[in-house]
């Protein structure tokens, strides 16, 4: 409750009440408020005018700006480091793994293509970052297609090298009788003297002289497409198919075991060294044919001689004698 307020009137000798006027308080009041407002104008434009007061929003905001350009600049070094990666790689992957295979070199173009027609990033547009954005994307999508066409070729190459290595087991690349089991080598493949006409004729494979009995072994993995006497000549003989083109040939065996249409691997036991057919002495004859044609079988041995080995086998297959069938 207000207080009663008096004054002493000297007229009347008595003590009056004061008595408020009405429209001094509301003057009072609009007075205060216009002091408020002028006292908070100057503030503001002491404020603005101060570039080294900041709001607690302006602090988050400065710092959440500085943490993504932060961020910005780790993703571009972890682009960089990325994308000397996959040069590296495609570079191994076009003159390493690519030559050994035989495949052909995928061109920088088709790895480092962008994407042409629509506007992918039209969505990022209109920002106060967009060009730094989009251009982020544009490396990101660039890269994820760089993986994906090395990936692919990696694939490639994981399907060529799983083919090589069953070319490499099919090739018939051992000696089919052991060193150890030879009595000697007795002809290469060349012209040699008929030991029945005496005539000079080529001999298409090689003659390995040992006793019979002898173990003969596959030179390769592969097929038996025959294992009979029929063939002229050969007496018991092996026909096997190794796939990739190749064929090798048998002959003269005292006998066989194995069947046609019967899986073999490279070293798996034959049949064993004879004198059928059309031989003059216990031998095997071994022939290597690519693609339909006979080829010199001396070019298939490095499975299982070393290089003295060989080149003694080599020296004594080029001697022009007497064939034993």
């Amino acid at each position: 409750m207000s207080k009663v307020k008096y004054y002493y009137d000297s007229e009347t000798l008595s003590y009056r009440k004061i008595e408020k006027k009405k429209g001094r308080k509301l003057g009072i009041f609009l007075l205060s408020l216009l002091g408020m407002l002028l006292s908070g104008f100057l503030l503001l434009v002491v404020y603005l005018n101060l570039p080294g007061i900041e709001t607690p929003r302006e602090k988050t905001m400065k710092r959440e700006l500085a943490n993504m350009q932060l961020q910005y600049d780790l993703l571009n070094r972890k682009m960089d480091q990325a994308e000397n990666v996959l040069n590296e790689l495609a570079d191994r992957d076009n003159n390493l793994y690519r030559v050994y295979f035989e495949a052909n070199p995928i061109p920088n173009e088709q790895r480092k293509a962008g994407f042409g027609g629509v506007n992918r990033y039209k969505d990022l547009e209109g920002f106060d970052n967009s060009k730094l954005v989009i251009t982020a994307n544009k490396r990101l999508d660039i890269l994820t297609k760089q993986i994906v066409v090395q990936s692919r070729s990696l694939d490639e190459i994981a399907q060529l090298a799983e083919e090589k290595e069953k070319l490499l087991a099919a090739i018939p690349a051992i000696q089919p009788v052991n060193n150890e089991d030879l009595t000697r080598m007795a002809s290469g493949y060349g012209y040699r003297t008929d030991p029945f006409t005496k005539a000079r004729k080529m001999h298409w494979g090689m003659d390995f002289t040992a006793p019979r009995g002898t173990p003969v072994y596959a030179s390769g993995d592969g097929v038996v497409t025959r294992a009979d006497n029929t063939a002229s000549g050969y007496g018991n003989h092996i026909r096997i198919d190794h796939g990739y083109g190749y064929e090798s040939l048998y002959a003269h065996l005292y006998k066989y075991n194995v069947r046609n249409g019967q899986k073999i691997k490279r070293g798996d036991l034959i049949g064993f060294v004879g004198s059928t057919g059309r031989s003059e002495a216990p031998h095997l004859h071994y022939e290597v044919f690519k693609d339909g044609e006979r080829i010199n079988p001396i070019n298939f041995y490095y499975g299982n001689l070393s290089p003295e080995e060989f080149a003694d086998l080599l020296k004594k297959s080029q001697q022009e004698n007497q064939s034993l069938d």
